[in-house]
């Protein structure tokens, strides 16, 4: 699970979220906004895996600040155990980082966003 960010053609930023597999790659949910918070990213976990889907045994983020206590808790109530990265390490979560970068250049390079229901 993790962010990364948009600019817009009004110079605005959309926050991009997104949880991915790591067994298979595959994302299993993504959502935009403009202000994301602990209680937005909370949420977003359990539109994740609100239906009969099994989850994950281990749940990777960094040491953001949306990443709170909040977020934590909703990650051991879903069935998953929370795993930080270390500081400033975005190697350890290899594979979102690698989806991220394919985003940029597969699709975000091409296209100029409009706004979050453009993106």
């Amino acid at each position: 699970m993790d962010f990364f960010t948009v600019p817009t053609l009004t110079f605005g930023i959309l926050y991009c979220f997104f949880v991915i597999g790591h067994d298979r790659r595959r994302i299993l949910h993504h959502n935009v906004t403009r202000n994301p918070n602990a209680l937005w990213v909370a949420l977003q976990l359990r539109e994740t895996w609100e239906y009969s889907q099994e989850p994950q045994r281990f749940l990777i983020f960094d040491r953001d600040s949306k990443f709170s206590a909040d977020v934590v808790s909703t990650v051991k109530a879903i069935g998953s155990q929370p795993v930080r990265t270390a500081f400033r390490s975005p190697w350890q979560n290899g594979i979102a980082e690698r989806w991220v970068g394919s985003v940029r250049r597969d699709l975000l390079d091409h296209v100029i966003v409009l706004n979050e229901r453009h993106l």
